[in-house]
């Protein structure tokens, strides 16, 4: 047990997170995400929605503050009926930790090819639709 360091990280995420350098990107994928299909690291964290996921994440590491847009969502496929309030709660978790992030949309399938190049996906138990958020990890400064 380590002070200071959400309990929904395992082991395993503390080291991926620790390994990612400026740049890299984490995705969080929600329950219906294809981890395993588009993952090159993939670490369960079943049972954690992705809010908490961010809010124990970003205490640990600052967002790319040389990107453009420092935080991905998938975008709606067109067509498709789902509100997706999950991003309310997404977007305030963000803020409330780097509150001059920058939210970019991307649409489904150009999604799932970043997620393939990304350093590691999370695979959460969040169950609402359009739930999955990729982090880009900044610089941390002494």
């Amino acid at each position: 047990m380590l002070k200071g360091i959400s309990p929904l990280i395992p082991p395993e995420l503390l080291k991926i997170l620790a390994e990612m350098g400026h740049g890299d990107e984490i995705v969080l994928g929600d329950a219906n995400f294809p981890a395993a299909a588009v993952g090159k690291r993939v670490v369960r964290c079943d049972g954690v929605s992705i809010p908490a996921m961010v809010d124990a994440i970003l205490p640990l590491f600052p967002l790319d503050s040389y990107a453009e847009k420092q935080v991905a969502l998938m975008d709606l496929v067109p067509g498709d009926t789902v509100d997706p309030v999950i991003w309310k709660d997404i977007r305030a978790t963000v803020e409330k930790h780097q509150p001059e992030a920058q939210i970019e949309f991307v649409e489904r399938f150009a999604y799932y090819d970043r997620a393939r190049e990304a350093f590691a996906v999370v695979q959460t138990g969040e169950t609402a639709q359009y739930a999955n958020v990729i982090l880009k990890k900044g610089v941390v400064k002494p």
